[in-house]
């Protein structure tokens, strides 16, 4: 296109009915006009309808006005016409901005789009992604260093109590494939080392120890090994009762069905153990699973490992392996973890995000997520909760076919 082309731009405001985009458009057609684009958002029955318009150098502006207020007119609305030049503003930012909060107050929205403001970028574009239980905000954002940015709204996320993430658009955030998650304090709402160790008797000393180690100050294989040697001689029958024990994370299992539904593969992968972790796979449907192993013999736990152990490196090199398994580049995987034996995998992915996470992830991850439910990493990835919802309703009403039944809806979890 001409970057000289004479355009113009008319916006339409008022309350929303149907067939106005339609009427306003026939109201168009019999002008010498050409359609460069088009944005429509409605919020609480409130329309904002704008029409970007390619003219000839000398239009006919008062028919053209003619129409368009005899429409608005008609239909209740404010109409506005403006003419100018050049071409279209990209419709897509190069960065996307999720901002979460609970709830997202009008202050912090300004603060993080000063922020933006001040770091000489352009903010295109704005989405809601979800209402609640968190809202979430998506802008789109063009001509902002990244990394500059993150640090910038990192800071102000802190001081506002929100998440902010930042990556990049386009097709980077659409080309992930893989979601490999940590399971303890993840996945599920425990430690599943703290658990065993109440049954053994041991678990104040337990949860120091494990403390310490998420927080990155003992070396992860050592503590391990001194943790699991406090669980000589428990009864092997006692893995079955922590597996009844289990609570998973607020939101995880509409994570993985979105995530199956979106033909995303799963994995989980733990310094935690198999006896645990393989059923829990087997239940969520997640295809690939990673743990470190106890010891049994005589129906007794021995208060040792078998095979090798998995720590940080462990976690990173089971990312990589789940990649290559399901045919995706290890930029197209998302790591979500909580504590330092994490950082590793989170570091290598395409998109590392922290999910209620001690400070030294959080610095590392390119997102940060605080509050309870899991299911908000569907977010980072541009799937909104109606997204969400829509599906749910549609498997349940697909059930109730199937049986024949009318049962009432289920709670999402």
């Amino acid at each position: 296109m001409d970057a000289a082309q004479h355009t113009l731009l008319v916006t339409l405001t008022g309350r929303d009915r149907p067939g106005v985009t339609s009427r306003l458009f026939s109201a168009l057609a019999s002008h010498e006009l050409s359609v460069l684009d088009i944005e429509q958002v409605v919020i609480r029955g409130r329309l904002v309808l704008g029409a970007l318009l390619g003219c000839p150098p000398d239009p006919d502006l008062t028919a053209i006005h003619r129409a368009v207020r005899a429409l608005a007119a008609d239909l209740g609305l404010e109409a506005e016409i403006t003419m100018g030049s050049g071409e279209p503003a990209r419709r897509r930012g190069q960065l996307h901005v999720t901002v979460l909060g609970s709830p997202l107050t009008p202050a912090a929205v300004a603060a993080i789009a000063g922020r933006i403001a001040a770091s000489g970028a352009n903010i295109d574009r704005i989405d809601r992604l979800a209402h609640q239980p968190v809202t979430c905000i998506d802008f789109d954002v063009s001509g902002a260093d990244p990394e500059s940015l993150r640090v910038a709204l990192a800071r102000e996320a802190t001081q506002q109590g929100v998440d902010v993430a930042v990556q990049r658009g386009g097709l980077h955030r659409r080309a992930m494939r893989l979601v490999v998650m940590d399971v303890d304090s993840t996945l599920i709402a425990a430690e599943v080392i703290d658990l065993l160790a109440a049954h053994a008797g041991c678990a104040g000393q337990m949860a120091k120890l494990t403390e310490a180690t998420m927080r990155g100050e003992l070396d992860f294989a050592t503590s391990l090994r001194e943790r699991v040697s406090m669980l000589a001689g428990l009864e092997e029958s006692v893995l079955d009762e922590v597996r009844g024990e289990l609570r998973l994370a607020p939101g995880a299992r509409t994570l993985i069905r979105t995530l199956r539904r979106l033909g995303y593969r799963c994995g989980i992968v733990s310094g935690g153990f198999s006896q645990i972790t393989d059923p829990l796979a087997a239940e969520l449907g997640i295809d690939y699973a990673a743990a470190n192993t106890l010891e049994v013999s005589g129906g007794k736990l021995t208060g040792k490992l078998a095979g090798p152990i998995i720590d940080r490196a462990g976690k990173a090199d089971a990312l990589r392996r789940f990649a290559a398994q399901a045919g995706v580049a290890v930029s197209q995987a998302v790591a979500v973890g909580d504590g330092a034996n994490d950082l590793d995998m989170i570091a290598a992915a395409g998109l590392g995000v922290a999910f209620n996470a001690r400070q030294v992830v959080r610095d590392a991850a390119d997102a940060s997520v605080s509050v309870p439910y899991l299911d908000t990493v569907l977010y980072l990835l541009g799937v909104s909760r109606d997204d969400v919802e829509d599906a749910e309703e549609g498997d349940l009403a697909a059930r109730r076919q199937a049986s024949g039944t009318t049962e009432p809806p289920l709670g999402v979890q």
